[in-house]
């Protein structure tokens, strides 16, 4: 077996159980990588030198085929009711299979850290079938410095071979598709999906799994930093402006997806971004754009143009989930550390596209929790006809798929943090105004951004709130900057009779939703949901 590449002889991959391999190639930087890709014709190269590959039939993550082994770490621990479950003899057959399958192939290994936070990381080694993917999950997490890599020891290791095809009689999972988590022997094994997000999302679950018993709290979300040291954290399901508004250039960004918040401050998972580049532009994000323009950056499914390889991120063709995968040091003011103190606010973003959540409101300990634990966003009607309303949209945490644990811990952990460092919480609405997605307009990023800014600055603190009758939130009556209308929903509505119907709509949404958690919450942060009875504004 040819071996190329810096790593820790002692601790190669035959010590997994890979055997008989073609070749396998180490830690091989972007250079080496690109000569692969190209040569294996895995990808296209766009106009700048960014890469361009195609992830196939998987255009996102497969959550449905996402599976955790059962047995005694687990069997208390996980939140069954979110995750499939494999039994040991299962996942037994699946890595044997996989490493049949796998023998004869030339395979690319790299070294990597899951976690900014050398007391709270995980040391990962990622195996992939496609030159592309190992480029990918390098920009994607954290690189170790070259005399590291030749001590490292892998605690996770990720297997990723797309061509591998399960079998759901024999391996106990869903269809060809399958992603097997064994937290007890620290191994993921990712079959027939070309879709990269499923290995750094593997990293996040593990770590989602493995840090609350250390006290530590997992989180999907972005974060950055000001110049005094006011770091901010910002929650947010896809398509809410979390990578977006993280991104601000007068801020130090730490992240932009997955971070952990421990004893020292907030801490980024990633040493990389996974940005959404559907209708991507240079004007609304210049640092964004600027990445899809370099040598190393790595694009999904983005359409080019046959003579010229300009992108077109207009073209949703293939996909709407379009994406560039970059280091986060080719944002210019991205932290070299990636770690900040301890948050002084924390944002949840939702995109109401039912257009009655106010654009911005002041949560209180129990509120936050009860709107962590909720997770709401909803979406645009679709294009299928008769298709008319939103769709709502609770993904418990902002990011259930990737929870192994129970919500509550999660929620228990975050309002055990906000109450000791005296965290700001705040409720930003990034969705519609004026009326329901179809009929009133989306939230002016120039709102949201000065809205944000006040909040980040302290000076929202000082204005006069009013209780919003439907949510119970205290929504700020006026904020230098903005149309005083905009603060208060109802009055950018046309028709307020409609807009109360709207309202008492989403307002039952949130409380059906809620039930499944009343028993894991106590009485303050049951007290926290939307009124029943309602009265007049």
């Amino acid at each position: 077996m040819e071996q190329q590449g810096l790593f820790n002889a002692q601790c190669g991959v035959e010590a997994f159980g890979l055997k008989n391999l073609k070749a396998v190639y180490y830690n091989f930087e972007a250079p080496r990588l690109y000569e692969e890709v190209l040569g294996r014709r895995e990808a296209a190269v766009a106009k700048g030198g960014a890469l361009v590959a195609e992830t196939g039939v998987h255009t996102g993550r497969s959550p449905k085929d996402k599976f955790i082994v059962r047995d005694a770490l687990t069997q208390d621990a996980v939140w069954w009711d979110n995750n499939g479950a494999l039994t040991r003899g299962q996942f037994d057959l699946l890595l044997a299979d996989f490493l049949k399958h796998a023998e004869g192939k030339e395979l690319f290994a790299q070294d990597l850290y899951g976690g900014a936070d050398p007391a709270n990381r995980v040391r990962a080694r990622v195996v992939t079938e496609y030159a592309w993917h190992s480029l990918f999950i390098r920009n994607l997490l954290i690189r170790p410095e070259f005399d590291e890599l030749k001590s490292f020891v892998p605690e996770l290791t990720i297997v990723d071979l797309p061509s591998f095809k399960a079998d759901p009689q024999r391996h106990g999972c869903r269809s060809e598709t399958v992603i097997a988590c064994d937290f007890s022997r620290k191994i993921v094994l990712i079959g027939g999906t070309s879709y990269a997000g499923e290995m750094k999302k593997s990293v996040f679950t593990y770590l989602n799994f493995t840090l609350p018993a250390a006290r530590v709290m997992p989180m999907h979300c972005s974060a950055n930093v000001g110049d005094k040291k006011d770091s901010a954290v910002f929650f947010g399901l896809s398509g809410t402006g979390k990578t977006t508004l993280s991104a601000d250039a007068s801020r130090t960004l730490i992240g932009d997806d997955e971070h952990g918040w421990g004893k020292d401050g907030i801490f980024n998972f990633e040493g990389g971004c996974y940005a959404k580049a559907v209708k991507l532009s240079r004007e609304a994000e210049p640092e964004i754009y600027a990445t899809t323009e370099r040598f190393g950056s790595i694009m999904e499914n983005v359409v080019l143009d046959l003579l010229t390889r300009v992108p077109d991120f207009d073209d949703t063709s293939k996909t709407e989930n379009t994406r560039v995968a970059y280091p986060l040091d080719f944002i210019p003011n991205a932290s070299e550390t990636g770690r900040a103190p301890h948050p002084k606010n924390i944002v949840m973003l939702t995109c109401d596209a039912f257009g009655v959540l106010p654009p911005i409101a002041k949560l209180d300990a129990s509120q936050a929790m009860y709107h962590f634990l909720s997770g709401y966003t909803a979406k645009v009607a679709g294009t299928e006809k008769g298709v008319t309303e939103p769709q709502a949209t609770f993904s418990t945490c902002f990011g259930a798929p990737f929870m192994p644990r129970h919500p509550s811990e999660y929620g228990n952990l975050l309002r055990e943090l906000i109450a000791k460092h005296h965290v700001d919480c705040w409720l930003v609405n990034t969705g519609w105004t004026g009326g329901k997605y179809g009929v009133g307009r989306r939230m002016p990023i120039r709102v949201t951004r000065r809205l944000l800014a006040a909040a980040l600055d302290g000076s929202l603190n000082r204005a006069n709130f009013r209780t919003d009758p439907y949510f119970g939130l205290a929504v700020p009556t006026s904020v230098p900057g903005v149309e005083p209308h905009i603060l208060q929903p109802s009055k950018t509505w046309a028709s307020k009779a409609e807009f109360a119907e709207t309202a008492k709509k989403l307002v039952a949404m949130f409380r059906e939703n809620f039930v499944k958690f009343e028993p894991h919450v106590d009485a303050e942060v049951k007290a926290a949901a939307p009124a029943l009875q309602i009265a007049a504004e």
